[in-house]
Order: C-alpha cells, then sequence, then structure tokens
C-alpha cells in the first residue's frame, strides 16, 4: 500500500512531461516557457520537501498525509481549468509542493522495517514511487488524446482524493509526538546537513541524478513530436513503459545495499547515466537506439538514487530523524532536478538533442568522477542532533 500511495502521490508531479508540445501549442507559446512547467512543478516539489517533509517527525502522519493530499487535488483542479499559460506555471508549483506526500509515507514504511529487511523495504516502495513517476506520462498521453490536456489534472484530482480517503483509513496509529516548535524541527534538519558529511555527499549524488533524469524526460517530447517521428501524445506516454522497466533496477539496488555493496554500486549506476547519454546521442533518429538509452538511464538514476536512500536511512542520526534526513535529501534531489529541467529545456531551444545529451553526458561524468574520488563513506562520530525542547 505505501509503494501504490508513493507512486501515485508522485505522479502527480510528471503528468505534464509529455503533453509540453500540446500546452505550447494551447497557449501559443514555445518550448522554453512550455518547459517552465516542469521546472515550476519541482521548484514546488523542493520548497514542500523543506518544509513539509520534516513535519512527519512532528505530527501524526495519519492526519497530515490526507490533509496535504486534499490541498494537491484543488491545486489540480485550478491547473485543470487555468486560463492562460503563466497560470497554468504558477498553479504546477503548487501541485509540486502537495506531492511531496510521498517522501511522509516512504520514512515511515522505513521506520516500520527491521534493520535486515530496510534495504528491500525501501527497494519496494521506491520501485512503487518511480513507476508512478515513469506510468504518469502513458496514463496522460493516452488520456489527452482521448478528452484533451485539461482532462489529464481533472483526473489526477479524483485519484488524489480517492488516496487521502484510503491512507486515513489504513494509516496505522503512531506513538505520541514530542510538543516541538517548528523552527527548532526546521534547524535540526539543517543541522543534520551540517553535521553529516556522508549525507552531504548522498545529496550531490541525488542532485546530479535527477538532473540527469529530468534533462531527458523534459525533452523527449519535443523531440518525438518533430521529424522523423511525428508521435502523438498517446505514443510519447508509451516511453513511460520503457523507463518503467528500468525501475527494475530499485529492487536490485537495494539488495545490493543490504549486502554491503554501496560504494561499487554508486560506481556502477553512475556509468549506467554516462554511457545512457552517449548511446541516446547516436541513437537521434533511431528508436531503438532511444529505448537502449532510456533504459540505461532510467536504471541508473534509479539505482542510485535508492542506494542513496538506504545509505541516508542506515545513518546512526536516523533512528528519530527519518522524515528530516528524507526532507534534507530529496530537497537536494528536486532542486538538481528543476536545474535540470530548466537548462535542459534552453539547450533544446539553442542547440537541439545534441545539447541535450551533452549537458546530461556532463552531469552523469561529475557523477561519475565523484563516485572514483570520493572517501569511503562513514558515519558522523558525534551523536545525533536531537530537537530543542521548548522553554518551559
Amino acid at each position: 500500500m505505501f509503494a501504490v500511495a508513493a507512486g501515485a502521490a508522485a505522479a502527480n508531479l510528471y503528468y505534464a512531461q509529455p503533453l509540453l508540445p500540446t500546452i505550447a501549442h494551447a497557449f501559443h507559446t514555445g518550448t522554453g516557457t512550455s518547459g517552465l512547467i516542469v521546472t515550476s512543478s519541482q521548484l514546488g516539489y523542493a520548497a514542500g520537501l523543506a518544509f513539509l517533509v520534516p513535519l512527519g517527525d512532528l505530527l501524526p502522519r495519519r492526519r497530515l498525509v490526507p490533509t496535504v493530499l486534499v490541498g494537491t487535488a484543488t491545486a489540480l483542479v485550478a491547473t485543470a481549468v487555468a486560463p492562460a499559460i503563466g497560470v497554468l506555471i504558477a498553479f504546477a508549483a503548487f501541485v509540486g509542493l502537495g506531492s511531496v506526500i510521498a517522501h511522509v509515507v516512504i520514512p515511515f514504511g522505513a521506520e516500520l522495517a527491521t534493520d535486515e529487511e530496510r534495504g528491500r523495504v525501501v527497494g519496494t516502495m521506491m520501485t512503487g514511487l518511480l513507476l508512478g513517476i515513469l506510468l504518469a506520462r502513458t496514463i496522460s498521453g493516452v488520456l489527452a488524446d482521448l478528452a484533451g490536456w485539461r482532462a489529464v489534472y481533472v483526473v489526477a484530482a479524483g485519484i488524489t482524493v480517492l488516496l487521502g480517503v484510503v491512507l486515513r483509513r489504513v494509516l496505522p496509529e503512531e506513538h505520541p509526538r514530542p510538543h516541538l516548535p517548528y523552527r527548532a524541527l526546521l534547524r535540526s534538519a539543517l543541522r543534520l546537513f551540517a553535521t553529516e558529511p556522508v549525507l552531504r555527499l548522498r545529496c550531490i549524488y541525488g542532485a546530479l541524478s535527477f538532473a540527469c533524469f529530468s534533462v531527458l524526460w523534459t525533452t523527449l517530447a519535443f523531440l518525438l513530436k518533430a521529424a522523423p517521428f511525428h508521435y502523438s501524445n498517446s505514443v510519447i506516454g508509451l516511453f513511460g513503459l520503457v523507463g518503467a522497466a528500468g525501475a527494475a533496477a530499485a529492487n536490485g539496488a537495494g539488495r545490493l545495499a543490504d549486502r554491503g555493496h554501496s560504494r561499487v554500486a554508486t560506481f556502477c549506476f553512475s556509468v549506467a547515466m554516462l554511457v545512457s547519454f552517449g548511446v541516446l546521442a547516436v541513437g537521434r533518429s533511431s528508436l531503438p537506439g532511444l529505448i537502449v538509452g532510456i533504459l540505461l538511464l532510467d536504471a541508473g538514476s534509479n539505482g542510485l538514487h535508492v542506494i542513496n536512500q538506504h545509505t541516508n536511512y542506515t545513518l546512526p542520526a536516523a533512528a528519530d530523524a527519518r522524515s528530516r534526513i528524507n526532507a534534507v535529501y530529496m530537497t537536494s534531489f528536486f532542486l538538481g532536478g528543476a536545474s535540470g529541467s530548466a537548462a535542459a529545456a534552453g539547450a533544446y531551444s539553442a542547440w537541439g538533442w545534441s545539447g541535450v545529451c551533452g549537458l546530461g553526458a556532463v552531469l552523469a561524468a561529475a557523477a561519475v568522477v565523484l563516485a572514483v574520488t570520493a572517501r569511503r563513506e562513514r558515519p558522523a562520530p558525534p551523536a545525533r542532533p536531537r530537537l530543542e525542547q521548548p522553554a518551559r
């Protein structure tokens, strides 16, 4: 259930990607402007990770999760009726803000798991999340061809409301949480970033991996709409199924992490991302080449993401701070994704597909260099930072 919930919540962030050429045409704007829809939603997501996700360590998640989902559904309806591209871009940020609820659910699942099975459990939940991200493209493409792009957001709002109702019933009760100031909660999250070198390193890996992922998926629809493909929204959406096959790497990555092979896996997944952009560049007008490149990129970025998550959740500080650790990591992750989306839209407008692949290769190469040169990761020796108690 947690895997399904994570996938359905995160999908709201990605319905727009195969629709960008259609939305650009509907509002008579260019690829650079329509690409800002993805950038806006990812910036909203980063804000939600920074300011909403830490509440999972403070408030009962059985109440927090449905409340945020209702707000997300409202933003989706507003997006569906947006009269102008600027309004749509603005509401995309609110959709992203609420979609972070997936990262309240995932630390909860990691908390419920035993130490021996945590890697597998995180891998399963991340597989659900990644499948939601990738299948969102397929669903939105088909719906847009059947009923128009606005119908995609109406259906997404209905799914989000249903998810909120189900989670309100199935999420387990928790032990009472300490009544602590919200500012103290945020300060403790910043302190984790400052005192945990392993967490900082994994934040960099996460930012690079999601930047690579966003470079491809923000611009792929523009390539597939143009010659020699001229694909419809439905066919473009089917490419999400190719990416979904790459998401199988998430489960394998979790098992590698459980066996203590995180360092080697980090290098291998980084190399897979680098190779993928070479394949995508060579296969620019070849369907098999694009499919192989997508598989490699998604396997590399998804696998590296799971290794990062597992490493973070096994830090000594994670015992009572998983939501805050997840917030710190995922904020970096989505800031990287937003930067990759914005840069990719500009690169495609200026240099076409070659510019996109060059940008992705540079980002992936940075991850490979880091994997080779970084010191062996060891948790910080100090005790985990605790929340400040309010003055009596």
